[in-house]
């Protein structure tokens, strides 16, 4: 199937837009020979529209009644195409600004036919597999790429590994020091989701201490924080009750944001500095010289098959080579955990063990009567045991949007534990579930959190650089949030590193820096809040209690955590099977409706990225001792036991429904999995395969929107596709097929088909897009099929 790649815009989803492409540049395409080979068509010779005209663009599309919203889309007039050896290079010029895009496309800024560009001052997004990577460069200043090994390779200053907040601050901060010293030093980030923000789910408590330092001026600048705390509640549940305790999170001048906007819009901040970012590129190894420092990242290799061979459109990973290199993955990330290991950083500390817990989460669109902006609710106890660790979120969000979430300490005892059942059904409690009933789910997703705290820090500097945000663990357990601390490392990194390139000083400088910045002094009051609940939720609630509100964290002690999270589980003998609820369908639900909205896709034709140390494991121990809990940790059923021919269980590995949640690294009894990364841009927020071939881009609003497809072998012709923005927000992406237009919409953080309570509406707008067919199609297509078309099954 075709693969959507990408959708944004200046104003709400800020990173890359694309110069506008005209109606005759497509037409010049429709005859060009395709560019991905494999994914195209079944033969070189084959063009994109075999036996039909170029269309024209400018009647049927200009229908209003083309989007159901009435929106007109545009098109521009200036856009030149490049053939290459390999497909079409698109060459865009808009507002004084030249731009390309191409397939298929090694990682440097020339097409793979060998042209190259000569442009002034350019943002020049440039297309891998999965998404479009933005390069960033002047005139007399190329950075060309090294021929000398099979993998290219490209120098800078500083390589940061991970979009997120920890990874864009220390790029923002880099980039304003040099700024302040008129200094050039390059800076890259790679970002394995297909754009920036795709791995990172809506719905966070946000407090501006660190950007007020990092970007005083973002309350003028249009910062996607406009939800301000209003109403702060704690509350113990049980099954049928709630009990309000005193709140110990003081959200006062907090905001409720969409993490996953606000990084995009630190992205743009970042580009607009001269950062280069790279989306769609995941970081699989760590680089060292003879001298075993650490010089840069390698990304893996595109187009390799199951078995390991090389596909038709196979390319080489890159190397991404710098002076320093900073190390922002996010919890339990893979080059970290390596790096700690190699270089004995949390040994030189005498850390203790890092603990970790599993968050689940959904974004609800509820009845605007029920909702109250910037409302926060926490919640203690039920559905958990007391003696299992966790707990419940609950943010109004703007748009009548709620972000609800399960925390489930991966400590926990029981193999029977689910903690994706434990989260259906927290939404069925009489707290919870009036203010769902008659909503609609939008969102869903999950992820790892560090819960170690202070007492977990390992050494965060190595040889050639360093670790920040949540990769270290800066996250403060009692406030549930990592995103202020995550960002102040990222911003203390990235001093360090200017002093090392400009000053010959030290990373150590970071070090001791942190330790006299205010994460460290807010991370040691807070030390002995998680290991407290060890001890069972009403010791804990009495000891943490105790700490914060008459010790106020001056207790003369340090709790230690207990076992590591792995060795937690209790063999299955000595629990009895939970039996959870069947889902209703609509306040909870099986994991295949929730895996559907996490927008979750992955190549399939990919080597597993879920690696079994020893395949024997499985049968011989974790299903025997432990009742097969990666069966049930796993929030994306991506472990099942299946029979074989022979009639034995076999563990099954469903590897594209993985959410990136690095629950099962954690959490499997013998250490037997390994979690790397996979093709570039999988994953969660991964765009859908809708059906279009050709992208147009359009003007919407004075800002651009962008749609890049890739085209697939298909049964029908696909002759034009457009992008326009509908009044929700969210942009609707028409195709028109031999006079029939089909409508599809699809929107990065919203599913817009389900928010618009469509059902009794599609009909009436179908009978408007097909009324001057020659003939309906039969069955009729409805928009929600479409968009389910290229879904990876």
């Amino acid at each position: 199937m075709l693969r959507f790649l990408s959708i944004s815009s200046k104003s709400k989803r800020p990173r890359n837009p694309i110069s506008k492409i005209s109606s005759s540049s497509i037409q010049d395409i429709a005859s060009k020979p395709c560019c991905r080979q494999t994914h195209l068509c079944n033969s070189t010779n084959t063009s994109i529209f075999p036996s039909v005209q170029p269309p024209n663009f400018t009647s049927p599309i200009s229908s209003n009644h083309f989007f159901p919203s009435g929106v007109s889309p545009k098109v521009s007039n200036f856009t030149n195409s490049i053939p290459n050896a390999n497909g079409v290079s698109l060459f865009c010029h808009s507002a004084g600004e030249s731009r390309s895009f191409c397939r298929p496309i090694s990682a440097n800024r020339f097409f793979s036919s060998g042209i190259s560009l000569i442009r002034t001052n350019s943002r020049n997004p440039i297309q891998n597999r999965a998404a479009l990577l933005r390069v960033q460069s002047s005139v007399g200043e190329p950075r060309n790429f090294s021929s000398e090994s099979d993998r290219e390779s490209i120098n800078y200053d500083v390589v940061i590994v991970g979009a997120g907040p920890a990874g864009l601050s220390a790029a923002i901060r880099m980039k304003q020091l040099c700024r302040e010293k008129d200094v050039d030093l390059s800076v890259c980030v790679v970002e394995k989701g297909a754009e920036v923000g795709a791995h990172i789910l809506s719905g966070n408590v946000f407090e501006p201490r660190a950007l007020d330092e990092l970007l005083p001026q973002w309350r003028q600048d249009e910062a996607p924080i406009n939800i301000p705390v209003s109403s702060d509640k704690f509350c113990l549940l049980t099954k049928d009750r709630s009990f309000s305790l005193p709140c110990p999170f003081d959200n006062k001048g907090n905001y409720v944001i969409s993490l996953s906007q606000l990084v995009r819009w630190m992205g743009t901040k970042a580009e607009d500095l001269g950062v280069e970012i790279y989306p769609g590129f995941a970081a699989s190894e760590i680089l060292y010289d003879a001298n075993h420092e650490v010089v840069g990242i390698g990304t893996n290799d595109m187009g390799v098959a199951k078995d390991g061979s090389k596909r038709e459109n196979f390319q080489h990973g890159v190397e991404l080579k710098g002076r320093i290199t900073l190390l922002s993955e996010g919890c339990r990330g893979s080059l970290s955990e390596k790096i700690m290991r190699d270089y004995k950083l949390r040994e030189k500390l005498q850390a203790q063990h890092q603990t970790y817990a599993l968050g689940i989460k959904e974004v609800w669109e509820i009845d605007e009567g029920k909702h109250k902006p910037g409302s926060v609710l926490h919640t203690l106890g039920w559905p958990l045991d007391h003696k299992t660790y966790g707990g419940s979120f609950l943010y109004h969000m703007k748009d009548r949007q709620v972000s609800i979430g399960l925390v489930v300490a991966l400590d926990y005892r029981n193999p029977f534990l689910n903690p994706y059942e434990e989260f259906q059904k927290l939404k069925h409690h009489p707290a919870i579930k009036p203010l769902l009933e008659g909503g609609t789910v939008l969102q869903y997703g999950a992820r790892t959190l560090n819960e170690g705290g202070y007492q977990s820090i390992p050494y965060p500097v190595f040889p050639g650089g360093a670790i920040i945000g949540c990769s270290a663990g800066f996250l403060n357990v009692p406030k549930i949030k990592g995103t202020h601390t995550a960002m102040k490392s990222g911003m203390l990194a990235a001093e360090a590193a200017f002093g090392v390139l400009h000053k010959g000083s030290s990373m150590e400088t970071y070090w001791d820096n942190l330790r006299s910045s205010w994460i460290w002094e807010e991370l040691h009051r807070a030390r002995n809040y998680r290991p407290a609940f060890d001890y069972g939720l009403i010791p804990g609630l009495a000891l943490s209690a105790l700490e914060h509100y008459i010790l106020k964290g001056r207790l003369p002690l340090t709790l230690k955590h207990g076992k590591p999270d792995h060795e937690a589980t209790d063999v299955a003998s000595l629990h009895t099977p939970i039996q959870y609820p069947k889902p209703d369908s609509f306040l909870s639900f099986d994991v295949p409706t929730s895996l559907y909205r996490s927008n979750t896709n992955h190549e399939h034709d990919q080597p597993p990225h879920l690696r079994l140390r020893d395949t024997t494991i499985p049968e011989l121990i974790n299903l025997p001792e432990y009742a097969g809990p990666e069966s049930r940790y796993c929030p994306a059923r991506v472990y099942e036991y299946v029979s074989d021919e022979k009639g034995q269980p076999k563990l099954h590995i469903n590897a594209q429904n993985c959410l990136h949640c690095k629950a099962c690294d954690i959490k499997d009894p013998k250490q037997n999995i390994e979690w790397t990364v996979p093709e570039g841009g999988g994953g969660p927020g991964g765009h859908a395969n809708l059906l279009c071939i050709v992208p147009i881009l359009s003007d919407v609003s004075e800002e651009t929107q962008y749609v890049a497809a890739d085209a697939a072998e298909a049964d029908v012709t696909v002759v034009a596709a457009v992008a326009a923005e509908n009044e929700f927000g969210a942009v609707e992406t028409g195709v028109q097929q031999e006079g029939v237009a089909l409508h599809c919409c699809w929107d990065r953080t919203a599913d817009w088909i389900q928010r618009t309570n469509r059902s009794s509406s599609w009909a009436h707008r179908w009978e408007g897009l097909v009324q001057s067919s020659v003939s309906k199609p039969e069955p009729p297509l409805s928009v929600h099929h479409l968009a389910l078309l290229g879904k990876n099954n």
